[in-house]
């Protein structure tokens, strides 16, 4: 089962044999730079089932896998997710992605966000999508503004999840409604 492909990729749902690659991102200090920590292979091992158990193949929402067809068969996760209610602008629905470092640089994280974007504005019917990160967070923040979401500066908001006074706990929040990116 595929959930979208696009041009260079397939987004479908996740296998046991994507866990140790995606145990290897986790454990990525780059990769994971703007994370509390690292993971570990067990505390990786537990996110994937909590993605996997959250996910929802009908309707596409969920965090996916990711696969360059011939190239690499996981290069990382992409997806759809509700927000939890303890998120100030919920309810809502993010878009999130985290690839392999190595696959940086190749335009991966946005044609597979716009492949989801897809998914969210047409099948899910969905009227906005957001995404957050850390203020730190240039490169995600770039993807952000090529898939057309814009900034909603007054929106921005200390992560929930996070105790106060964590150097990562001020979150930038940004926005795209299906009328702006066309749907």
């Amino acid at each position: 089962m595929t959930i979208a492909r696009t041009e260079r990729l397939i987004i479908r749902p996740w296998r046991d044999d994507d866990l140790p690659a995606f145990a290897a991102l986790n454990a990525d200090p780059a990769v994971m730079e703007h994370f509390p920590a690292t993971l570990d292979r067990a505390d990786s091992d537990a996110l994937a089932d909590r993605i996997r158990a959250a996910a929802d193949v009908d309707s596409g929402i969920g965090f996916w896998a990711v696969e360059v067809p011939g190239v690499a068969p996981f290069i990382g996760f992409v997806g759809l997710r509700r927000v939890g209610p303890e998120m100030p602008f919920a309810p809502a629905v993010e878009i999130g992605w985290r690839l392999a470092r190595d696959r940086w640089g190749h335009g991966y994280a946005s044609e597979a966000a716009r492949a989801m974007l897809a998914v969210g504005f047409g099948r899910c019917g969905l009227a906005e999508i957001v995404a957050f990160t850390v203020p730190a967070n240039a490169r995600s923040q770039a993807v952000m503004r090529r898939l057309g979401m814009t900034r909603d500066a007054a929106a921005d908001f200390e992560h929930p999840a996070l105790p106060a006074g964590h150097p990562l706990r001020l979150h930038v929040l940004y926005r795209l409604t299906a009328a702006a990116a066309g749907w």
